[in-house]
Order: structure tokens, then sequence, then C-alpha cells
């Protein structure tokens, strides 16, 4: 395929996007963002200024937008969705107009205005619950979940654009943890640490669970391997993501041992024991891709944006948390 130049970040002013473009722009790439920009304007500070970032306020269910944004790109990276169960269930009419309705307008509308390679982020959520150690890309899909649900099948329908001018490929992330510019404060290794440094105290619902994880900065790598790859290796391709996978009490314990042993652990029942638990070597041996930074690294990052003031009102503050804020604004 042609030299990819120009690139669309749909989401780009989400929680992964917001490190993602920077980076980009850095690496010499001309970025396009479509976002709702929900959790404030500023996201990119003086990155805004740059003559290498169009920002395109829409919304992704608008064809217009859709297609303003599009144009010109070789690349889409596309990341934006009703993220993760809680904030699904809050308006399932939403997330499923947003993550399943409009995706095939996208990927349609990407093809026809000359894009080249499709990068979609699907989610490890799509496997479901599984008892084997390894849970590899070849393994059938379970999801429990609406949210998994459309993922999966947003993966289908993009594999039925695979051609040899437009490259597909899909990426199934662990969950996402450490510091970035639009900062999410819902999702485990963030939460324990917020509350690890602010209240000193955790409460761990049960322990034994298995959780992946990867750091943010390792996530952003993962998009670019999967950008600068040659068309031949990816195309069509799928690939997991994630770094360590660790028990919810291993993870507690990396925070405390990061924010401070007076930080007091409370482990508590529960009856949600499910297990979630990934294998991206495929990812490693075809590509070379290997997550380097630790889930301590990503408690550590967040312990220097609270040290720093970057991070106000951490505990109450909307914009830290999805669902919060998908209700104060009654997105429909």
């Amino acid at each position: 395929m042609a030299e990819i130049r120009r690139i669309l970040v749909t989401g780009g002013a989400g929680y992964v996007g917001s490190a993602l473009v920077p980076r980009l722009i850095d690496a010499g790439y001309l970025v396009n963002v479509l976002d709702l920009y929900l959790y404030g304007e500023s996201i990119f500070g003086d990155y805004h200024s740059s003559p290498n970032l169009r920002e395109i306020k829409g919304d992704l269910r608008d064809q217009r937008a859709v297609e303003t944004a599009v144009q010109d790109c070789d690349a889409v990276i596309h990341l934006a969705c009703i993220s993760n169960d809680p904030s699904f269930e809050l308006n399932p009419k939403l997330g499923k107009s947003i993550n399943l309705d409009a995706f095939r307008p996208l990927v349609e509308t990407s093809r026809t205005a000359g894009v080249g390679r499709f990068i979609y982020a699907s989610s490890s959520s799509v496997y479901g619950v599984k008892e084997e150690s390894n849970v590899h890309e070849g393994m059938d899909l379970e999801p429990l979940t609406d949210y998994s649900r459309f993922k999966a099948d947003c993966e289908k329908i993009l594999s039925e654009y695979q051609s040899s001018s437009f490259d597909t490929a899909t990426i199934r992330p662990a969950t996402v943890c450490g510091y970035a510019p639009r900062q999410r404060l819902d999702v485990v290794v963030n939460i324990l640490t917020n509350l690890a440094y602010h209240r000193r105290e955790i409460t761990v619902f049960g322990g034994d669970q298995l959780r992946p994880n990867i750091h943010i900065t390792d996530m952003v790598d993962a998009y670019f391997v999967l950008l600068e790859a040659p068309s031949e290796k990816i195309a069509g391709k799928i690939y997991n993501a994630g770094y360590e996978n660790q028990t919810v009490k291993e993870i507690a314990e990396a925070v405390k041992s990061v924010v401070g042993e007076d930080v007091k652990l409370i482990t508590t029942p529960t009856e949600d024991n499910r297990s979630y638990h990934i294998s991206s070597k495929k990812f490693a041996d075809e590509l070379g891709f290997v997550a380097r930074h630790s889930i301590r690294e990503a408690a550590q990052n967040l312990v220097d944006a609270f040290n720093e003031n970057l991070l106000p009102d951490s505990l109450t503050d909307e914009r830290y948390f999805n669902i919060k804020r998908m209700q104060s604004v009654d997105l429909r």
C-alpha cells in the first residue's frame, strides 16, 4: 500500500487517543481527530495549534462528519466507542448505535475515500471467561455482554472488507492503565491507585480473579506497530495486546508498594469470580511487539500526576469517570 501520511483517529480525544495523537504528531504524521469532546476541548494542550492536527468535533453516527474526518486520510485507527460494560449498560440503545450501527458505514466511507489501512480497537472481553491458561486469537469467542458481543460483531464486519487495496487489522487490548491527558479513573489499576493515594485504603472484592492489563504507553506503541507493519504481515490479522495477567489482589499489592506501606488493604468476599487472561505471544512472534511497562509503572505515573496536581478533584470530578459524564451530558 502507499505510504501512510495522514491518519484519522476516531475517539482521538478519549483516554488512549489523548496519548496516541500527540505521539503520532511527534512522529511526523498528520492527524485528523473525530470526537464529541465530552471530556473537555483542551485535551491536546499545545498540540491544538499544530498545523499537523485537524480536529473535527462531531458524532460518529453523523455521516457528513465522518466524510469530513476521513478526507485525505491514508489510515484509520478506530477507537471511538461507548467503552466497557457499565458505560454501555447505562444506555444500551446508545451503545448499539455507536458501537455497532455506525461501524459498517465508517468502514465503507473510509474505503471509498481511499484509506488503505483500517485498524480496529476491539477488546479482549470478546473471549468471555476461559479456563485455559493462555487465551489466544484462535479460540472461539464467547462474549458475555452486549458490549463485547458488538465488539465481536464488528470484527466480523471488518473482515468482509479486507482486500489488496484495503488492509484491515484488529487488536484486542487488555484493560489499559496509567496516566494520560484525558484521564480515566474508572478502570481497575487506576481506581485502586486513586483510592490508595487519597484515602490510604483500598478494598479488594475477592482477589483471586485474573485481570489482564496493559500500560497506556505500550498500548500506543502497539498502534504504531500495526500502523507501520508491511501489508503482508498484518492484512486481515487479529492480535491480542496485553502485558500482565495478574490477580486483583496482586494488582492491589503492586499499587500499595508504590503508594505507601501505610495503605490499608481490605479483602471482602464477592460472587463475581470471573477471571480474564490473554496471551500476546502471536503479536510478539509475528510483529515483535512486547509490552514493557508494568502495573507498578502505571501506578507510579498516576502518583506523579497526583503529586503535580495534574488530576485535581480526582475522587469526584466527573471528567475522570465515563458513566458520570455520560449521565451529566445525557448523550443520546
